[in-house]
């Protein structure tokens, strides 16, 4: 079913209230996938009802029952510049960031598929409650990417550093009976009572004190992950980078084509990495093998030393760990706030009074 039209066209976003609790459905079908237009009117709408005083929770589902939503429009994507990608990366950050910064609570009513820029939305959300029939994924490395609107992060928050390698590197899509057992889904349910098991933990959230959930929902983030914003900027600039890479041509390509993508080799590897966001990483990498004394055919006949050169480094890292705690305590929430305000430039901040 289409959105209601308004002047300037089709609304991506319908609102609906009862008695404080708020409905938001993408309407972009059959899919609901997140177009440019799709994504501004989720924050306006975000920000509206999160300065609401009378809302006080806030569902977040898409129409029809083939899709959550698909994910980000491809076509948008397939010809970005790595500063148009950054733009685009911080974009869809900004709007996850606001989901998970509303002092208001929000349950993802999840049918269908829930893929890409559609996972991370409702990743950001807290809580998910899906259908029997839904199916989460974050696909993008099919298309020669990697997720780009905080799902790196909060995946890897949610359901471990296992899980979130597995589903991230493969691409694979998860059932929401595993998603639920992997921890990222609250409940599952039959495909026709998603919303109605939605409204029904809303209303619980809604008897609730206003303030004392905002400040719950605050304390659970802050305990689960402090940093969660410091890492978003790492992710964007990867994002980028990779809008330089043959590999996303081909992998977006092949997607608008409907065909397999054929990708490239490592060629250019040793070039690409020294300008890359993870050269650090490859340089520690560099080093370790180094401290290893493994040669170029991969042999380590310095086995030895081993145990001094781990006490060594492991004495170093530690005090180099402690420097840098040291150093950045008085900073520390001058780069939180620094890194808060570039991913939340695009839109406003909710500013709610209880």
């Amino acid at each position: 079913m289409k959105g209601k039209e308004s002047p300037t066209g089709p609304v991506p976003v319908k609102i609906e209230r009862d008695q404080g609790i708020a409905t938001l459905t993408i309407q972009n079908p059959p899919f609901n996938v997140l177009t440019s237009a799709v994504v501004d009117a989720l924050a306006d709408a975000t920000v509206a009802l999160s300065e609401d005083p009378s809302v006080r929770c806030i569902i977040l589902t898409g129409s029809g029952d083939r899709a959550f939503s698909s994910g980000a429009n491809i076509k948008e994507m397939a010809g970005m510049s790595l500063d148009e990608a950054r733009r685009y990366s911080a974009k869809g950050q900004a709007l996850t960031n606001l989901i998970e910064r509303s002092p208001v609570p929000v349950i993802a009513a999840v049918r269908g598929f829930c893929l890409g820029g559609g996972c991370e939305i409702s990743l950001a959300c807290d809580f998910i409650v899906a259908s029997e029939d839904a199916v989460f994924a974050q696909p993008e490395i099919n298309i020669g990417v990697l997720p780009g609107w905080g799902g790196s992060r909060r995946l890897t928050r949610a359901i471990g550093v296992a899980r979130a390698r597995h589903w991230i590197l493969t691409g694979e899509k998860v059932p929401a009976e595993v998603a639920m057992r992997d921890g990222l889904v609250d409940r599952v349910v039959p495909s026709g009572k998603v919303l109605d098991e939605a409204r029904s933990l809303a209303r619980v959230l809604a008897s609730k004190g206003a303030t004392a959930v905002a400040a719950a929902k605050y304390a659970v983030n802050y305990a689960s992950d402090a940093t969660r914003l410091l890492g978003l900027e790492y992710e964007r600039d990867l994002w980028g980078v990779l809008f330089q890479t043959e590999d996303q041509k081909e992998g977006m390509r092949a997607f608008l084509e409907k065909r397999e993508p054929h990708f490239s080799d490592r060629t250019g590897w040793a070039a690409q990495r020294e300008r890359s966001p993870w050269k650090e990483q490859y340089g520690a990498y560099e080093e370790a093998k180094k401290e290893m004394g493994v040669d170029s055919n991969g042999h380590s006949p310095n086995l030895v030393p081993f145990f001094e050169i781990w006490q060594r480094t492991s004495r170093e890292l530690m005090n180099s760990m402690l420097d840098v705690s040291l150093s950045t305590a008085t900073s520390y929430q001058e780069l939180v706030e620094r890194a808060w305000s570039a991913a939340t430039a695009t839109y406003r901040i909710p500013t709610r009074q209880p």
